[in-house]
């Protein structure tokens, strides 16, 4: 497993032990839920590439970034059909609005913060894999799922790395203050009661049973 520590240091917190737990209890919801984030995490690159076509440094991250997503989308949908779970629509979780929420409107402050941002929800998704994995194999005995959440760490973490690299190279500021700012935010969405089960969700609610489905 690769070394997860940098993810982990920019993170304000871990996964609680209670999503775990309803996690490895929904494993369907998980898989489906997974699958719509790698068609999201693709469509947003190509919406920057759209909205920033003079910043070329960012067409090629994105361009690159898109075209893995979709591969890991793919391989998503193979591991769902493998075993006989049906790909549908479903209601997203509030993770993403949360933190988009608080992002500036204007430019280039806009761009920064959707930088930062987009680096949050790859180093979560990433610290996800990472903790999920060794649940999987202990656990569940599902040492096939474990292996393919543990190969999607390396590109992950690259990807939090390049969105964080954007974000300060065209940024006017030093970025210190603003990752902070949306750290915290991010801490509390992860920390926080959740009324829905999904990969980037906060703390289970105590009503939220085992046999949750993906509606």
């Amino acid at each position: 497993m690769i070394d997860c520590q940098p993810v982990l240091d920019f993170l304000g917190c871990e996964t609680p032990d209670s999503w775990l737990d309803i996690a490895l209890q929904n494993i369907p919801t998980l898989l489906i839920n997974h699958c719509y984030l790698e068609q999201c995490a693709a469509r947003n690159a190509l919406t920057m590439i759209n909205r920033y076509p003079e910043k070329t440094d960012l067409l090629i991250k994105m361009s690159k970034l898109a075209r893995e997503e979709l591969i890991h989308f793919e391989r998503v949908l193979k591991v769902l059909k493998n075993r006989g779970i049906e790909y549908k629509a479903h209601k997203p979780s509030r993770y993403a609005g949360i933190l988009q929420a608080d992002m500036r409107k204007n430019e280039p402050d806009k761009f920064v913060d959707a930088m930062i941002v987009g680096a949050f929800i790859e180093a979560r998704s990433c610290e996800r894999f990472y903790r999920l994995a060794p649940k999987l194999a202990s656990e569940l005995l599902d040492e096939a799922l474990a292996k393919f959440y543990t190969s999607l760490l390396q590109s992950e973490a690259r990807h939090f790395e390049d969105y964080l690299n954007l974000a300060q190279t065209y940024a006017k500021t030093d970025i210190s203050d603003r990752v902070e700012h949306f750290r915290q935010i991010e801490k509390d969405a992860i920390l926080s009661p959740d009324p829905l089960f999904r990969f980037h969700s906060g703390i289970p609610e105590a009503s939220l049973i085992p046999s949750e489905t993906a509606a």
